[in-house]
């Protein structure tokens, strides 16, 4: 609780809750109009049902080089790992807002990666086409001059890395993609000695990618993989002796497969910290259903299935392992142009950081970065496509308590809540996926407390009467287009400035006994500041 009230204000407030049983926000009548529908959110106070990282945010940086192509377009340009621009202005400070971002490096080509090694007089030369080969190219070579570069950017982004290891080295892959043989990690060990002695920090080393179950390329089994996997802890806890912080180790970096994901977790016993999995839920890039599926919630909804059977698994495995969603560009084959890097693809990636969330998944990693057309900056110019700035508002404003919440009165809209990042209040996000109506919500709180705010610096305060109000982030897209690359806030357009700067995230704010407005096509985060629930001390 608060100190005592000491704002009329605040009385008026503590009146209207008195008389209208926890209901905060006011339901208003509809007068007729047909473009409107009321709808409630109801929020559970009472404890958090997931918690997640404070760096929840995660995007990916892949290997593919500009002659990666899907139905004949080739979307990847210079957004490699072996070619970025490390000195573009505009990606400095794209990372930099986070604050920190965790980045995962990995992808379909790790797995045939060679490191450079000191001495090593082979030549270190990027991917070469090659249709022969399983992964469409021959071996690549990451040089340790680019991991040098790389490591310098990630210092000054302030970002967090998850390194993924190359987990074919050694082994046999016959004709049928399935790989035989134990991990050969002379390679992958050759590299963390190389980045400890240079002082590089990385927060975890990833275990191979798109290897579990049946495989993309190829395919490993359970109990080998999980062998493998302990001998990677074993290497970690080897050459991090004595160090403050361990990196984590994390596996598989695959899709997730009910039969082999528990054998796996369960017999690397410990040695598995973070278990990956892999989301395209969508389907193929080429699909011309891509829009249809993002907006029809019911399918939207059919992913709580795997994020509840892992989390089941990992509740009954005994371990501490816990789960994270390791690459997610939604479709795959580098997703779709004008549709995943467009404003309507928040849609489905909101919705997909909610649900994730409130399954106790800890950290979810965005395929891409930059790369592909599902990237959260643009791969030509670096600018922020739609979902970065939902990324970031999402990043800003929810914090690591989830609170269950339903919505009642339409399907169309998705309702997701978190204890507030940066106040001790609540945040929820209301995603409205029908194109015509406006929805009117009433918010329904189970155990809510309204403390005063000290000062005007912990919960906003109107400038002329003093009354407690609660701020909104409406998210809509430049003229009405769905599918526009350019994302409003509150209205204005989101763009870098002339020096490369993210714009600021600035909310509106708004009287609470007012329903909270959530337009046709839209998106809003309310921040309630002055709120408290038990779940959230």
């Amino acid at each position: 609780m608060g100190s005592p009230p000491n704002h009329l204000g605040l009385f008026l407030w503590l009146y209207y809750l008195a008389i209208s049983g926890s209901k905060f926000v006011a339901s208003q009548s509809n007068t007729g109009a047909p473009a409107v529908v009321q709808g409630t959110a109801y929020i559970s106070g009472t404890i958090s049902v997931g918690t997640t990282d404070v760096d929840f945010i995660c995007a990916t940086l892949d290997w593919w080089p500009p002659q990666k192509c899907d139905y004949g377009t080739c979307s990847w340009s210079t957004a490699s790992l072996l070619n970025l621009d490390l000195t573009d202005i505009v990606l400095l400070n794209a990372i930099k807002a986070f604050s920190p971002l965790k980045i995962r490096i990995g992808g379909t080509l790790q797995d045939n990666v060679r490191y450079q090694t000191v001495g090593d007089q082979t030549p270190c030369t990027g991917f070469v086409q090659n249709s022969a080969d399983p992964f469409g190219f021959t071996q690549g070579c990451l040089p340790m001059a680019r991991w040098d570069a790389l490591n310098v950017f990630f210092k000054e982004a302030g970002a967090r890395i998850i390194f993924g290891l190359n987990a074919l080295t050694g082994r046999t892959v016959g004709s049928d993609g399935t790989a035989t043989g134990a991990w050969n990690s002379a390679n992958a060990e050759s590299l963390i000695k190389y980045t400890i002695n240079k002082g590089y920090t990385i927060d975890g080393w990833e275990f191979g990618n798109e290897l579990s179950g049946s495989g993309i390329v190829a395919s490993v089994a359970a109990d080998q993989y999980a062998a493998d996997t302990i001998s990677l802890q074993n290497l970690v806890q080897k050459h991090y002796r004595g160090f403050t912080l361990t990196p984590i180790v994390l596996g598989p970096g695959g899709f997730f497969d009910a039969t082999w994901f528990p054998e796996y977790i369960q017999k690397s016993q410990n040695s598995l910290q973070v278990v990956t999995h892999h989301i395209y839920n969508l389907g193929a890039g080429v699909d011309d259903h891509l829009v249809d599926k993002i907006l029809d919630p019911n399918y939207l909804g059919g992913e709580s299935q795997t994020f509840s059977s892992l989390q089941t698994i990992l509740k009954n495995s005994g371990t501490s392992t816990v789960a994270w969603v390791g690459e997610a560009g939604g479709a795959y084959n580098s997703g779709h142009n004008h549709v995943t890097n467009t404003f309507v693809f928040s849609f489905w990636y909101l919705d997909q950081l909610g649900m994730a969330a409130s399954f106790d998944t800890k950290t979810y990693c965005r395929q891409s970065l930059i790369g592909g057309n599902y990237g959260l900056l643009n791969t030509t110019t670096f600018v922020p496509n739609p979902d970065y700035y939902s990324a970031l508002l999402f990043h800003r404003l929810m914090g690591r308590k989830v609170l269950a919440t339903t919505f009642n009165g339409t399907n169309k809209v998705r309702a997701y809540t978190h204890c507030a990042q940066k106040s001790k209040g609540i945040t929820l996000l209301l995603i409205n996926l029908d194109g015509n109506n406006t929805a009117q919500v009433e918010v329904s709180i189970s155990n809510v407390i309204v403390t005063q705010p000290l000062n005007r610096n912990s919960a906003p305060l109107s400038a002329k009467s003093g009354v407690i109000t609660r701020e909104e982030y409406h998210l809509t897209a430049a003229n009405g287009d769905f599918q526009s690359q350019t994302v409003l806030l509150n209205g204005k357009p989101l763009t870098v400035d002339s020096s490369g700067g993210i714009p600021p995230l600035l909310p509106v704010r708004v009287d609470p006994s007012q329903p909270v407005t959530v337009g046709p096509y839209s998106i809003v985060f309310v921040h309630f500041p002055s709120i408290r629930v038990p779940a959230c001390k």
